[in-house]
């Protein structure tokens, strides 16, 4: 149930992904990083089939997934978009419900393993006392975590999520952060997108560095995020260190 893009030509108009081949083992925990406008979300849009490729292909489980029905991909790939939109006035537990949808009939009704994967989303997020609260009336943290639950919800063996951290203070960031690598250790396949670079060496398996829309370079955070690499990507001089409490890679600019 690997990804694997070939050769991959998508974007917009006067930005386009370059040729991207990369494999995306199962059971990794994927972070995509690099500087703003390097195509990082566009990568993980055209992973998710939001946006269509011009040319090569996305495979999942050796299927290209553009001849796939829309309900198939949804089964296999749950995707959390950097500005997801709530619609005004429904609650928790309808927000996490809308997960469903992708096993559900025309008519929508909900069967007893619906309900079950609801249960076990709210749950697993520890919002279960907050179900019937709107979802307009939570911190930010736990509007984030809401919809990390309706992902779960989704029961995809793929979850991709798009600056998860963003607009959130560094306690509910790290809250959230914490909450994907539990579900990585439980099987799901994560892929990432983060700014801090940090954050991405602490929780990736894998790291994807992606500059104009390539990929610059790709391993583990220990071989990937170097001085040379931070000064080629980011164009700046850097002094790479190990964090004394993860033992992960912490870059502090010169």
């Amino acid at each position: 149930m690997s990804i694997v893009l070939k050769n991959i030509n998508a974007g917009y108009k006067g930005f386009r992904l370059k040729e991207i081949s990369l494999k995306i083992e199962t059971g990794s925990f994927t972070a995509l990083i690099g500087p703003n406008g390097c195509g990082k979300s566009t990568l993980l849009k055209t992973i998710a089939r939001i946006l269509p490729t011009a040319g090569g292909a996305v495979e999942i489980a050796g299927k290209n997934i553009k001849s796939e029905r829309t309900k198939a991909v949804a089964r296999k790939v749950a995707v959390l978009p950097q500005h997801p939109v709530v619609p005004p006035g429904i609650s928790v537990q309808q927000l996490v419900g809308y997960g469903r949808a992708p096993h559900q009939n025309l008519l929508g009704f909900k069967t007893a393993k619906d309900h079950e994967m609801i249960e076990h989303a709210l749950k697993t997020v520890s919002l279960i006392d907050l179900r019937h609260k709107l979802v307009a009336e939570l911190s930010g943290g736990q509007r984030q975590r809401a919809f990390v639950a309706m992902s779960i919800a989704q029961d995809t063996p793929y979850l991709l999520f798009d600056e998860p951290t963003s607009f959130l203070d560094i306690r509910y960031q790290y809250e959230v952060l914490d909450l994907l690598r539990d579900l990585n250790n439980k099987g799901r396949t994560c892929v990432v997108v983060l700014h801090d670079i940090a954050q991405a060496a602490r929780y990736a398996t894998d790291l994807v560095v992606m500059k104009d829309g390539a990929i610059h370079s790709r391993g583990t955070p220990k071989t990937v995020i170097t001085p040379q690499t931070v000064e080629q990507v980011y164009e700046i001089k850097a002094r790479v260190y190990q964090d004394p409490v993860s033992n992960t890679a912490v870059v502090s600019p010169l």
